[in-house]
């Protein structure tokens, strides 16, 4: 059960990091442009915070790691996303009123919106294969198969949502539909308890 909960933590949390940033191109369009400026901007965000994330998760599955830990990492990514899905208009509005410049702009509104959910989604998969791995020998095909799992659920997060759910969906709609699967995937192993040894 554990095992199967990290793959599906990792695989959920991979869909929610490249949706999230697609979406993000989105809300900041209609202020910035969709210019290769605003996209260097919000590839350089993620990309910065997922390297901070990977690294805060590793150092954090050395205390004590559980599967309930692993699903709170995945639940306060989705809440971090909640500003997002409640609405940024004020922020852009004053980002793209009191800095001319749009690439400075876009960087800050990247920031401001899309670093934290998106840093506490890299600490999932580095602190999922801590849970995966029982022996050393087995470190690499368990940290192979993690992240294959992580990286095929980005692939579906791009396809998914810049192909099919944008043309059907507003942008509150997909993020809150986001934010709730996080959740659902996340209440379990923070119910489940393992039965006490006899």
């Amino acid at each position: 059960m554990q095992r199967a909960f990290a793959y599906l933590i990792a695989g959920w949390s991979g869909y929610f990091v490249m949706a999230l940033e697609l979406l993000g191109g989105r809300a900041l369009a209609p202020y910035f442009g969709s210019s290769i400026h605003v996209w260097g901007a919000i590839i350089t965000v993620f990309m910065l915070a997922l390297s901070l994330g990977y690294l805060a998760g590793g150092a954090w599955s050395r205390r004590t790691p559980s599967l309930a830990r692993l699903a709170l990492l995945l639940a306060i990514a989705a809440l971090c996303a909640v500003p997002v899905a409640l609405g940024s208009d004020a922020l852009l509005d004053a980002l793209s009123a009191r800095l001319a410049d749009p690439r400075l702009a876009s960087l800050c509104a990247a920031l401001a919106l899309f670093f934290v959910p998106t840093m506490v989604s890299g600490m999932v998969s580095p602190y999922a294969v801590r849970l995966l791995v029982d022996e050393r020998a087995a470190a690499g095909a368990a940290a192979g198969r993690l992240y294959f799992v992580s990286t095929f659920g980005s692939a579906a997060g791009t396809l998914l949502t810049s192909f099919y759910l944008v043309l059907y969906f507003e942008l509150a709609t997909l993020l809150w539909a986001m934010i709730a699967v996080s959740l659902l995937v996340a209440l379990p192993p923070l119910l489940w308890r393992p039965a006490a040894r006899a």
